[in-house]
Parts: structure tokens; sequence; C-alpha cells
């Protein structure tokens, strides 16, 4: 494949956002089966959730991957242009600093009052990693040069 689509992406989320709204209405229509009572997540909904959530990353994988390296590769080096992604690259690093130390904050308080808090903590966490990720995504854009090689089909390498 030479080109890098957007195609496959976008009906891969589309096809998560169907499996999640199907797990959405199972779970619906289980609750009127039991008399409007809220019933446990059966095996079924977590089956369609766990695959929208494949099929999720690998939409979002996808496009991140059509942002980083473009929709077509041409030869040679390609000089990076920052532009003015140093403000993001900045805002980022500033809001990743102030989630630690709220992660920390929120270690320091359940090791205190002996309440833990992990969901509070994790997403705490995953809001660090989801900006660490953003800050990595930044300079591979705009501040990393990008070259392209180029082999004929009848070369050594075994792909």
């Amino acid at each position: 494949m030479y080109r890098n689509d957007r195609v496959i992406p976008f009906f891969t989320l589309v096809i998560a956002a169907a499996l999640f709204f199907m797990s959405y209405m199972d779970g619906r229509y289980i609750t009127a089966l039991s008399g409007g009572k809220p019933q446990p997540l059966s095996v079924g909904q977590i089956g369609l959730i766990s695959l929208g959530l494949v099929f999720l990353v690998y939409g979002v994988i996808g496009f991140i991957s059509v942002w980083l390296e473009g929709s077509e590769l041409r030869p040679g080096v390609h000089k990076a242009r920052p532009g003015r992604a140093q403000w993001v690259g900045m805002a980022l690093s500033a809001l990743a600093v102030a989630l630690s130390g709220l992660f920390v904050q929120a270690i320091v308080h359940s090791l205190r009052t002996q309440e833990n808090h992990p969901a509070a903590e994790g997403i705490i966490f995953a809001a660090i990693s989801l900006c660490v990720a953003g800050l990595l995504m930044l300079y591979k854009n705009y501040y990393q040069d990008d070259e392209v090689h180029i082999e004929s089909e009848d070369s050594e390498v075994p792909w």
C-alpha cells in the first residue's frame, strides 16, 4: 500500500460507534425485560464493548498515522517546520505538571486518611499519559525531520 488513507480509520470508528450503540440497546432491552431494574453487564455486552474498543483504538491509531506521516510518502528528506506548535507544547507541558501535582496530592491524601480513590487516581494518571503522548506526537510532527527511502521490489529485504 503506497497511500495512507483516512477511509479505513473512519469506517473502523463507525463500526466502533455501532458496537457501542448495540451494547447500549442490549442493556436497555435487558432492563425492560427485568421490569425496569438495572442489571449487571451481560457477557454479550462485555463482548460488544471490548470489540468496539478494539475498533476505536485501531481507528484512532489510523488517524494519528495519517496526521503524522501524511497521506502519501514522497522520497527524500523533509525538513520539519515548527510554526506555532511550541505554544501547544508549553500548554501540554504545564498541564502535565499540574496534573502530576494533583496526582501526588491524591496519593498523599489517601495515605493520610486511609481512604483509597483508585478511580480518581487512575483518571488523573491517564490524563498525564495522554498529555505525554500529545507531546510526543507534537515532537514527531513538528520538530523531527522525515526521510523516505525507496527500495526496488527485487531487493533482498524479505517482505
